[in-house]
């Protein structure tokens, strides 16, 4: 999936791109007691197939609640608290987004995802490229929400409505290309 951004100028258009991925209740809860407050194997599906191929990016508590790391994905760790992996290539940890995006860079890798929880997205929303948040279609009660982001910063790029939510995609406007 490419975007037409990325275009200040020719360098730009090899930079790693920082792209956001969230699902949402409509009152903006991601979570509760360090788990997904609701069960939807389509959101799911499009996370898998969206992320696939590409490092995802995480906070303690989002790796966690996953449990096990994610296949066909670089699993990067943000924590301070955790040791390093027992098994090699399963996941990388580092010490802030900062480092965690140099890596990717370092890496060639051409876009990464960060995938929450609630501090990481705080930290990563001045640094995003493109948010993709799948708006679920109901409230939920939880104790871990999605930060308010200032939508005039951004630009729809696409909007996909699905049974149970909806896929809005925003570019930040100063990374489209003028025409």
């Amino acid at each position: 999936m490419g975007y037409p951004l990325l275009g200040k100028n020719f360098k730009d258009q090899f930079r790693l791109e920082k792209i956001i991925i969230a699902a949402v209740s409509k009152n903006g809860v991601i979570g509760n007691e360090g788990k997904i407050p609701w069960d939807c194997k389509a959101e799911l599906q499009h996370f898998k197939k969206t992320t696939s191929g590409f490092p995802i990016i995480m906070g303690r508590k989002t790796w966690e609640a996953i449990a096990t790391p994610l296949k066909n994905r670089v699993n990067i760790i943000i924590s301070r608290s955790l040791k390093s992996s027992k098994k090699k290539n399963d996941y990388l940890i580092f010490s802030s987004l900062k480092k965690s995006l140099a890596y990717c860079e370092s890496n060639n890798h051409k876009k990464c995802f960060i995938i929450g929880g609630t501090q990481i997205y705080k930290t990563a929303l001045p640094l995003a490229d493109v948010l993709i948040i799948s708006e679920m279609k109901f409230e939920v009660e939880g104790d871990a929400k999605f930060p308010e982001f200032k939508k005039a910063e951004w630009k729809m790029l696409s909007s996909e409505e699905l049974s149970e939510f909806t896929i809005h995609t925003y570019i930040r406007k100063e990374n489209l290309q003028e025409c």
